[in-house]
């Protein structure tokens, strides 16, 4: 099923879980301007974003936190498309170089489950 989207997908995004991480440091980022409890559901959907890389890396047999820690850098000062190596002991690449590409619909319907999810929690605990 992916494989025939991939195919038929007219834009692609990076994976190894670098679309994951920018999305993350991008809501880190935006939390700063808020306050309150939205705050805090912006801060804890960002943290649940990395949880992709983070498993990513746990299952190839890397250190988590130290790859995560070097991607954060990597995705603050050199560039958007880094993401987890799994055959090398540095532990990241740039995906989009590597060819690691996912089509961007599959990402997109993710993050919109992802979303309403959310969406609904907040409307009954809030």
């Amino acid at each position: 099923m992916i494989v025939r989207r991939a195919i038929k997908a007219s834009k692609i995004v990076a994976g190894a879980g670098s679309t994951e991480l920018e999305l993350s440091r991008h809501l880190l980022h935006h939390a700063r301007s808020i306050s309150g409890k939205q705050q805090l559901v912006v801060n804890a959907f960002a943290k649940a974003l990395e949880v992709i890389p983070r498993t990513i890396a746990d299952n190839a047999g890397l250190d988590a936190i130290a790859v995560l820690n070097k991607l954060r850098q990597k995705h603050a000062h050199e560039g958007k498309w880094f993401g987890v190596d799994i055959n090398s002991a540095n532990g990241f690449l740039d995906a989009y170089e590597s060819f690691i590409w996912e089509p961007l619909i599959i990402k997109i319907n993710a993050l919109s489950a992802a979303t309403e999810v959310i969406k609904f929690f907040w409307i009954i605990f809030c």
